[in-house]
Protein backbone atom coordinates (compact mmCIF):
# COMPACT_ATOMS: atom_id res chain seq x y z
CA UNK A 1 0.00 0.00 0.00
CA UNK A 2 1.33 3.47 -0.86
CA UNK A 3 0.60 6.77 0.79
CA UNK A 4 -1.58 7.56 -2.26
CA UNK A 5 -4.12 4.87 -1.22
CA UNK A 6 -3.65 4.96 2.56
CA UNK A 7 -6.03 6.79 4.88
CA UNK A 8 -5.33 7.77 8.47
CA UNK A 9 -6.97 9.51 11.39
CA UNK A 10 -6.20 12.99 12.64
CA UNK A 11 -7.51 15.43 15.25
CA UNK A 12 -8.85 18.65 13.73
CA UNK A 13 -9.85 21.94 15.33
CA UNK A 14 -13.64 21.92 15.00
CA UNK A 15 -14.38 25.24 16.74
CA UNK A 16 -12.46 27.92 18.56
CA UNK A 17 -12.99 27.88 22.34
CA UNK A 18 -14.56 30.65 24.36
CA UNK A 19 -12.62 30.41 27.61
CA UNK A 20 -11.84 26.89 28.77
CA UNK A 21 -11.70 24.43 25.83
CA UNK A 22 -13.94 21.36 25.77
CA UNK A 23 -14.06 18.12 23.80
CA UNK A 24 -16.48 19.84 21.39
CA UNK A 25 -13.60 21.98 20.07
CA UNK A 26 -12.01 18.88 18.51
CA UNK A 27 -13.00 16.40 15.82
CA UNK A 28 -11.54 12.97 15.00
CA UNK A 29 -11.44 12.70 11.21
CA UNK A 30 -10.20 10.05 8.78
CA UNK A 31 -8.74 11.36 5.54
CA UNK A 32 -6.47 10.18 2.71
CA UNK A 33 -2.73 10.47 3.24
CA UNK A 34 -1.24 12.72 0.50
CA UNK A 35 1.19 11.23 -1.97
CA UNK A 36 4.80 12.09 -1.19
CA UNK A 37 6.54 14.80 -3.17
CA UNK A 38 10.28 14.88 -3.75
CA UNK A 39 12.14 15.52 -0.50
CA UNK A 40 9.32 14.29 1.73
CA UNK A 41 8.94 11.36 4.13
CA UNK A 42 5.93 9.53 5.53
CA UNK A 43 6.10 8.97 9.28
CA UNK A 44 4.00 6.54 11.29
CA UNK A 45 3.70 8.49 14.51
CA UNK A 46 4.28 6.47 17.68
CA UNK A 47 4.21 9.22 20.34
CA UNK A 48 2.90 12.78 20.40
CA UNK A 49 3.13 15.61 22.87
CA UNK A 50 0.45 17.96 24.17
CA UNK A 51 1.63 21.19 25.75
CA UNK A 52 0.02 24.23 27.42
CA UNK A 53 1.24 26.72 24.78
CA UNK A 54 -1.10 25.05 22.27
CA UNK A 55 -4.04 26.73 24.00
CA UNK A 56 -2.98 30.08 22.55
CA UNK A 57 -2.93 28.64 19.04
CA UNK A 58 -6.62 27.72 19.33
CA UNK A 59 -7.50 31.44 19.29
CA UNK A 60 -7.53 33.38 16.04
CA UNK A 61 -5.12 36.10 17.04
CA UNK A 62 -1.63 37.21 16.13
CA UNK A 63 1.17 35.72 18.20
CA UNK A 64 4.72 34.43 17.89
CA UNK A 65 3.33 31.30 16.18
CA UNK A 66 0.35 31.09 13.77
CA UNK A 67 -3.03 29.94 15.10
CA UNK A 68 -4.40 26.50 14.32
CA UNK A 69 -6.70 26.46 11.29
CA UNK A 70 -10.34 25.49 11.63
CA UNK A 71 -11.10 22.20 9.92
CA UNK A 72 -7.42 21.22 9.74
CA UNK A 73 -5.26 18.94 11.82
CA UNK A 74 -3.61 20.49 14.85
CA UNK A 75 0.17 20.45 15.11
CA UNK A 76 2.65 19.54 17.81
CA UNK A 77 5.80 17.62 18.52
CA UNK A 78 5.81 13.91 17.67
CA UNK A 79 8.19 11.03 17.05
CA UNK A 80 7.78 8.04 14.81
CA UNK A 81 9.10 5.63 12.21
CA UNK A 82 9.71 6.56 8.56
CA UNK A 83 7.70 4.10 6.45
CA UNK A 84 8.14 5.78 3.05
CA UNK A 85 10.77 8.19 1.81
CA UNK A 86 11.47 10.32 -1.22
CA UNK A 87 14.49 11.88 0.47
CA UNK A 88 18.08 10.73 0.14
CA UNK A 89 18.81 12.19 3.59
CA UNK A 90 16.35 10.04 5.60
CA UNK A 91 15.78 6.39 4.82
CA UNK A 92 12.85 4.07 5.51
CA UNK A 93 13.14 2.64 9.01
CA UNK A 94 14.69 5.76 10.55
CA UNK A 95 13.21 7.18 13.74
CA UNK A 96 12.59 10.91 13.64
CA UNK A 97 11.11 13.76 15.62
CA UNK A 98 9.04 16.42 13.86
CA UNK A 99 6.19 18.87 14.39
CA UNK A 100 3.25 17.11 12.68
CA UNK A 101 1.60 15.41 15.62
CA UNK A 102 -2.15 15.04 16.23
CA UNK A 103 -2.33 12.45 13.44
CA UNK A 104 -1.44 8.80 12.95
CA UNK A 105 0.57 9.31 9.75
CA UNK A 106 2.39 12.52 8.84
CA UNK A 107 3.84 13.68 5.54
CA UNK A 108 6.86 15.77 6.48
CA UNK A 109 9.48 17.66 4.50
CA UNK A 110 12.69 15.82 5.34
CA UNK A 111 14.47 19.07 6.18
CA UNK A 112 12.03 19.59 9.07
CA UNK A 113 12.52 16.10 10.53
CA UNK A 114 15.32 15.27 12.96
CA UNK A 115 16.68 11.71 13.17
CA UNK A 116 16.80 10.44 16.75
CA UNK A 117 18.92 7.75 18.34
CA UNK A 118 16.54 5.35 20.07
CA UNK A 119 19.58 3.43 21.30
CA UNK A 120 20.67 6.45 23.33
CA UNK A 121 17.30 6.83 25.08
CA UNK A 122 13.71 5.66 24.67
CA UNK A 123 12.11 7.59 21.85
CA UNK A 124 9.47 9.25 24.03
CA UNK A 125 12.27 11.06 25.88
CA UNK A 126 12.83 13.10 22.71
CA UNK A 127 9.48 14.76 23.41
CA UNK A 128 10.38 15.42 27.04
CA UNK A 129 13.72 15.45 28.79
CA UNK A 130 15.66 15.28 25.49
CA UNK A 131 13.22 17.48 23.57
CA UNK A 132 12.05 21.07 23.73
CA UNK A 133 10.80 20.47 27.29
CA UNK A 134 14.29 19.76 28.59
CA UNK A 135 15.87 22.39 26.36
CA UNK A 136 13.47 25.00 27.78
CA UNK A 137 14.56 24.21 31.33
CA UNK A 138 18.26 24.18 30.40
CA UNK A 139 18.21 27.41 28.40
CA UNK A 140 16.13 29.18 31.05
CA UNK A 141 18.62 28.37 33.80
CA UNK A 142 21.86 28.81 31.84
CA UNK A 143 21.09 31.88 29.72
CA UNK A 144 17.74 33.55 30.41
CA UNK A 145 18.02 33.55 34.22
CA UNK A 146 21.44 31.98 34.77
CA UNK A 147 22.08 30.17 38.03
CA UNK A 148 25.14 31.05 40.08
CA UNK A 149 26.66 28.64 42.60
CA UNK A 150 24.73 28.67 45.87
CA UNK A 151 21.62 30.39 44.47
CA UNK A 152 18.17 29.76 45.90
CA UNK A 153 15.93 28.81 42.97
CA UNK A 154 12.11 28.82 42.83
CA UNK A 155 10.26 26.90 40.11
CA UNK A 156 6.52 27.02 39.47
CA UNK A 157 4.57 24.13 37.89
CA UNK A 158 7.41 22.09 39.34
CA UNK A 159 5.73 18.71 38.91
CA UNK A 160 5.07 19.40 35.24
CA UNK A 161 7.14 18.64 32.17
CA UNK A 162 9.49 21.65 32.26
CA UNK A 163 9.48 22.19 36.02
CA UNK A 164 10.38 18.64 37.05
CA UNK A 165 13.41 18.71 34.74
CA UNK A 166 14.33 22.27 35.69
CA UNK A 167 14.60 21.47 39.39
CA UNK A 168 17.12 18.73 38.70
CA UNK A 169 19.07 20.85 36.22
CA UNK A 170 19.21 23.65 38.80
CA UNK A 171 20.88 21.26 41.21
CA UNK A 172 23.35 20.11 38.52
CA UNK A 173 24.21 23.77 37.82
CA UNK A 174 25.16 24.41 41.45
CA UNK A 175 22.00 25.79 43.07
CA UNK A 176 22.22 25.77 46.85
CA UNK A 177 18.49 25.37 47.48
CA UNK A 178 15.69 24.42 45.06
CA UNK A 179 12.03 25.13 45.86
CA UNK A 180 9.09 23.97 43.76
CA UNK A 181 5.41 24.85 43.64
CA UNK A 182 2.83 22.24 42.65
CA UNK A 183 -0.83 21.48 43.21
CA UNK A 184 -1.75 19.03 45.96
CA UNK A 185 0.08 16.91 48.55
CA UNK A 186 0.79 14.01 46.17
CA UNK A 187 2.72 16.21 43.77
CA UNK A 188 4.55 18.14 46.45
CA UNK A 189 5.66 14.89 48.07
CA UNK A 190 6.94 13.72 44.69
CA UNK A 191 9.00 16.88 44.26
CA UNK A 192 11.00 16.05 47.37
CA UNK A 193 11.10 12.27 47.14
CA UNK A 194 11.79 11.75 43.45
CA UNK A 195 12.95 14.99 41.88
CA UNK A 196 15.22 16.15 44.71
CA UNK A 197 13.66 19.51 45.58
CA UNK A 198 14.64 20.85 48.99
CA UNK A 199 11.17 22.25 49.67
CA UNK A 200 7.77 21.97 48.03
CA UNK A 201 4.87 24.43 48.17
CA UNK A 202 1.24 23.36 47.65
CA UNK A 203 -0.27 26.42 45.99
CA UNK A 204 -3.76 24.96 46.36
CA UNK A 205 -3.38 25.18 50.16
CA UNK A 206 -3.42 28.98 49.97
CA UNK A 207 -1.08 31.70 51.31
CA UNK A 208 1.43 31.21 48.51
CA UNK A 209 3.43 34.22 49.68
CA UNK A 210 3.68 32.94 53.25
CA UNK A 211 4.66 29.46 52.12
CA UNK A 212 7.44 30.86 49.92
CA UNK A 213 8.81 33.02 52.74
CA UNK A 214 8.82 29.96 55.01
CA UNK A 215 10.67 27.92 52.38
CA UNK A 216 13.15 30.70 51.56
CA UNK A 217 13.35 33.05 54.56
CA UNK A 218 16.40 34.83 53.12
CA UNK A 219 14.80 35.27 49.71
CA UNK A 220 15.26 33.76 46.26
CA UNK A 221 17.76 34.50 43.50
CA UNK A 222 16.23 32.82 40.43
CA UNK A 223 12.62 32.13 39.47
CA UNK A 224 11.50 30.01 36.50
CA UNK A 225 7.93 31.12 35.79
CA UNK A 226 5.52 28.86 33.91
CA UNK A 227 2.39 30.15 35.66
CA UNK A 228 2.31 33.95 35.85
CA UNK A 229 -0.30 35.70 37.96
CA UNK A 230 0.06 35.27 41.72
CA UNK A 231 3.18 33.11 41.37
CA UNK A 232 5.04 35.88 39.56
CA UNK A 233 3.78 38.47 42.05
CA UNK A 234 5.02 36.61 45.13
CA UNK A 235 8.30 35.67 43.44
CA UNK A 236 9.10 39.35 42.89
CA UNK A 237 8.23 40.10 46.50
CA UNK A 238 10.51 37.29 47.74
CA UNK A 239 13.39 38.01 45.40
CA UNK A 240 16.72 39.35 46.55
CA UNK A 241 18.38 42.33 44.89
CA UNK A 242 19.72 41.49 41.45
CA UNK A 243 17.55 38.40 41.06
CA UNK A 244 16.72 36.85 37.70
CA UNK A 245 13.36 35.68 36.37
CA UNK A 246 12.83 33.51 33.27
CA UNK A 247 9.34 34.11 31.84
CA UNK A 248 8.64 30.74 30.22
CA UNK A 249 4.84 30.57 30.38
CA UNK A 250 1.71 31.94 32.05
CA UNK A 251 -0.71 29.04 32.21
CA UNK A 252 -2.85 30.72 34.87
CA UNK A 253 -4.13 33.17 32.24
CA UNK A 254 -4.35 31.00 29.12
CA UNK A 255 -8.12 30.53 29.32
CA UNK A 256 -8.94 34.17 30.11
CA UNK A 257 -11.49 34.77 32.84
CA UNK A 258 -10.78 36.88 35.90
CA UNK A 259 -7.74 39.13 35.91
CA UNK A 260 -4.74 37.52 37.54
CA UNK A 261 -2.79 39.08 40.39
CA UNK A 262 -0.73 41.99 39.13
CA UNK A 263 3.04 41.81 39.75
CA UNK A 264 4.64 44.92 41.26
CA UNK A 265 7.02 45.97 38.49
CA UNK A 266 8.12 49.05 40.44
CA UNK A 267 9.29 46.73 43.21
CA UNK A 268 11.12 44.69 40.57
CA UNK A 269 12.85 47.86 39.38
CA UNK A 270 13.93 48.93 42.86
CA UNK A 271 15.37 45.46 43.49
CA UNK A 272 17.15 45.60 40.11
CA UNK A 273 15.50 42.36 39.10
CA UNK A 274 15.86 41.08 35.53
CA UNK A 275 12.65 39.69 33.99
CA UNK A 276 13.35 38.11 30.61
CA UNK A 277 11.01 36.23 28.31
CA UNK A 278 12.06 33.25 26.24
CA UNK A 279 10.91 31.23 23.25
CA UNK A 280 12.53 27.83 23.09
CA UNK A 281 12.81 28.13 19.29
CA UNK A 282 15.48 30.78 19.85
CA UNK A 283 17.60 28.12 21.56
CA UNK A 284 17.45 25.31 19.00
CA UNK A 285 21.19 25.78 18.20
CA UNK A 286 21.80 24.71 21.82
CA UNK A 287 20.20 21.29 21.28
CA UNK A 288 23.44 19.44 20.55
CA UNK A 289 25.11 20.74 23.71
CA UNK A 290 22.04 20.01 25.81
CA UNK A 291 21.36 16.47 24.57
CA UNK A 292 25.02 15.57 25.08
CA UNK A 293 24.67 16.48 28.76
CA UNK A 294 21.10 15.34 29.38
CA UNK A 295 21.52 11.88 27.82
CA UNK A 296 24.37 11.30 30.24
CA UNK A 297 22.28 12.50 33.17
CA UNK A 298 19.46 10.14 32.13
CA UNK A 299 21.78 7.17 31.79
CA UNK A 300 23.35 7.85 35.20
CA UNK A 301 19.99 8.33 36.90
CA UNK A 302 20.89 11.91 37.78
CA UNK A 303 17.91 13.10 35.72
CA UNK A 304 14.64 11.39 36.59
CA UNK A 305 11.49 11.73 34.53
CA UNK A 306 7.81 11.03 34.92
CA UNK A 307 5.27 10.72 32.12
CA UNK A 308 1.48 10.80 32.13
CA UNK A 309 0.40 8.72 29.15
CA UNK A 310 -2.94 8.55 27.33
CA UNK A 311 -3.46 5.67 24.90
CA UNK A 312 -4.64 6.25 21.32
CA UNK A 313 -5.11 9.27 19.09
CA UNK A 314 -8.74 9.58 20.12
CA UNK A 315 -7.54 10.41 23.65
CA UNK A 316 -5.38 13.36 22.53
CA UNK A 317 -8.06 16.02 23.26
CA UNK A 318 -8.58 14.59 26.77
CA UNK A 319 -4.82 14.63 27.33
CA UNK A 320 -4.65 18.25 26.22
CA UNK A 321 -7.53 19.32 28.44
CA UNK A 322 -5.84 17.43 31.27
CA UNK A 323 -2.55 19.27 30.90
CA UNK A 324 -4.37 22.61 31.01
CA UNK A 325 -6.02 21.52 34.27
CA UNK A 326 -2.76 20.29 35.82
CA UNK A 327 -3.73 16.60 35.64
CA UNK A 328 -0.26 15.50 34.55
CA UNK A 329 2.80 14.62 36.53
CA UNK A 330 5.86 15.19 34.37
CA UNK A 331 5.40 15.14 30.61
CA UNK A 332 1.93 14.61 29.13
CA UNK A 333 2.14 12.19 26.19
CA UNK A 334 -0.16 10.27 23.87
CA UNK A 335 1.00 6.85 22.69
CA UNK A 336 -0.18 6.15 19.15
CA UNK A 337 1.33 2.77 18.40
Amino acid sequence: MTSQTRSAREIQLAARPDGVPTAANFALVERPVPELAAGQILVRNTWMSVDPYMRGRMDDKESYIPPFELGAALEGAAVGEVIESRSAAIQVGARVSHFAGWREHAVVDAEYATPIDSGLAAEHHYLGALGTTGLTAYAALTDVAPIRPGDTVFISAAAGAVGSVAGQIARALGAGRVIGSAGGPVKTALLRAEFGFDAAIDYRAGDLAGQLVAAAPEGIDVYLDSVGGEHLKVAIEAMRRGGRIALVGAISGYNGGQAAAVPDLYLAATKEITLRGMLVSSYFPLFGEYIGKAAGWLAEGALRTRETVYEGLEQAPAAFLGVLAGANTGKMLVRLG
